[in-house]
């Protein structure tokens, strides 16, 4: 299964506004429902509905003219609807710790963004009816299913209810012409080189406000509100092979994104590092030492280590389970640690896209501690229960269309004994020396990565750098090259990760696994690994061009 990397304002919690229709309607419509199941022959022993109010705008620019400009505001309702008990209900796996029937939950819904009470009722009685009716007869099923009873593992786990609701956050919170304008401005820097195949800028600007009800008693209501500004460009090599570099910035309002001035600087240094890339070398597979800077490897333990400790799957005998009970015992260097923390906001005063107050089924964000001192102390839990972890820590997590599993936040990888960078390059140039190589590698960037962890396929990594230096062992300058893919299997990695620099940095991004697309952050220092290895990308070829470039604007 893959599992892709991509590259909030909060108010204070107040009463429930009684002018939020959509908060009442649920509520009131998820007691009706109560009540009106009690009159079956099997009622639900629980039922939720989450609803995500999201609106979204999008601007696009190229080489310095607007390509699309839109806005879109939906609705999406989930109901979830649990029948047996909290030990066995329709959610059962079937056998081998698979399920291919109900999860719990129907399909997200559509439902009125213009508050009309009848209409919504509707809606949810018409869904929760339809979900009601495929709960009961899976459950049905499964009691009949000798495999299924072999499976003792509980089904749902007890939680604790939970009341909080943000007031409502403003509605005009940006303004479109000036941001179309600042879109178009900053890709007019792509026209002075001929080369370029493409040199796009984006911004996304989304605003959605999270409600959560279930029959326990919990009402939650969150905002979630962020930009995500994107810079891509693609050069042709003189080989014909297209190379891509990109740069983004996240902030939780507009007025969080950098300076017109430092946006134009940054896409200034993303034309110039394509520029050098035009010309470098492709690299040939590799094994031997490297360091990942702070960046790459975020993106490294999110992709090889963060979805191995994602509880949720390790009940699934299909799964590699890689960890599964290794609780207890070491799995990484004495002197890493590993947390999930989605309450953590911001990093040396830097936004956070991992954060939230509450996970998707209503529980409580926690801070946890998944390796200490390199000891695996836990999983990232849901209220899908497992044999060694019984109750949720907050990391039930789903885009607006799925229904919650457990997955990561904010990753922080820390270090109890680091060095300093130069250290890194010293360990990284002797240990090249000792393997008798003529350099190592320096993976300074990184677009994202996906990783499979399942039986059927081997238990490999693949991560996507876009900037690597060879580190040469006799002074030699570094240098750029290009067609490098950073691959291996993630016990060996682990194994050899040998030191980590003092300071840290950032990778925002999202996150696509069995519950969609959600928003995660990686945080790690940069690391020295003995030995990694490396595969050559996929070319991208492009037919020289027949025509001359047009004459562009003067830049």
């Amino acid at each position: 299964m893959r599992k892709i990397l991509f590259v909030l304002m909060m108010a204070c919690a107040t009463v429930a506004s009684a002018q939020d229709v959509l908060l009442d309607v649920l509520k009131e419509e998820l007691n009706r429902e109560v009540k009106e199941f009690t009159k079956t022959e099997t009622p639900p022993y629980y039922l939720a509905y989450r609803v995500n109010d999201v609106s979204y705008t999008r601007i696009e620019s190229s080489f310095g003219s607007l390509v699309q400009s839109y806005s879109n505001r939906n609705r999406l309702l989930l109901t979830t609807v649990r029948v047996g008990d909290y030990a066995f209900d329709n959610t059962h796996p079937a056998e081998n710790g698979q399920w291919d029937g109900d999860e719990g939950g129907g399909n997200a819904i559509q439902i009125p963004v213009d508050d009309s009470r009848e209409a919504i009722q509707y809606s949810i009685w018409r869904v929760t009816q339809n979900s009601y009716k495929q709960a009961r007869e899976t459950l049905k099923a499964l009691k009949n299913s000798p495999a299924s009873s072999k499976n003792k593992l509980e089904d749902f786990s007890k939680a604790t209810p939970e009341q909080f609701v943000e007031p409502p956050l403003p509605a005009n919170w940006f303004k479109l012409d000036e941001w179309q304008d600042k879109v178009r401005r900053y890709s007019v820097p792509f026209q002075k080189n001929a080369d370029m195949v493409s040199g796009d800028v984006s911004l996304q600007l989304v605003s959605e406000r999270k409600y959560f009800v279930s029959s326990e008693g919990t009402n939650v209501v969150q905002n979630q509100r962020y930009v995500y500004l994107m810079i891509n460009g693609n050069i042709r090599a003189k080989d014909g092979d297209i190379v891509p570099l990109h740069k983004s910035f996240f902030a939780f309002s507009p007025e969080g994104l950098p300076t017109d001035e430092v946006v134009l600087q940054e896409v200034d240094k993303l034309i110039n590092i394509l520029s050098k890339l035009k010309d470098a070398p492709l690299a040939e597979p590799y094994s031997g030492p490297a360091i990942l800077d702070a960046q790459v490897a975020g993106v490294f333990f999110h992709e090889i280590f963060g979805h191995r400790v994602e509880g949720e799957r390790l009940r699934n005998d299909m799964d590699s389970q890689t960890f599964k009970e290794k609780i207890g015992q070491p799995v990484l260097n004495k002197n890493l640690s590993v947390i999930f923390d989605p309450t953590l906001k911001e990093f040396q005063g830097k936004p956070l896209n991992g954060f939230y107050r509450y996970d998707d089924e209503g529980v409580k964000g926690q801070r946890v501690v998944v390796v200490d001192n390199g000891i695996l102390k836990t999983f990232l839990m849901s209220r899908t229960p497992l044999e060694s972890v019984k109750t949720s820590n907050g990391h039930g997590r789903a885009d607006a269309s799925s229904d919650p599993v457990s997955r990561q936040s904010n990753l922080i990888v820390e270090a109890a004994k680091p060095v300093s960078f130069q250290d890194l390059r010293k360990m990284l140039i002797q240990e090249a020396k000792k393997q008798g190589k003529p350099y190592g590698y320096y993976f300074k960037d990184v677009v994202g990565g996906f990783t499979t962890t399942d039986r059927f396929n081997p238990n490999a990594f693949n991560i996507f750098p876009t900037e690597v230096y060879r580190v040469y062992v006799n002074g030699k300058p570094d240098e750029l090259v290009r067609g490098v893919d950073l691959i291996g299997t993630p016990l060996a990695m682990f194994a050899e990760i040998t030191s980590a620099d003092k300071q840290s940095a950032i990778f925002t991004g999202f996150c696509g696994a069995e519950s969609g697309s959600v928003p995660v952050t990686a945080i790690s220092p940069s690391l020295f690994v003995r030995r990694i290895e490396t595969q050559k990308k996929p070319q991208t070829d492009i037919e020289s061009t027949v025509l001359k470039t047009p004459t562009l604007n003067e830049y």
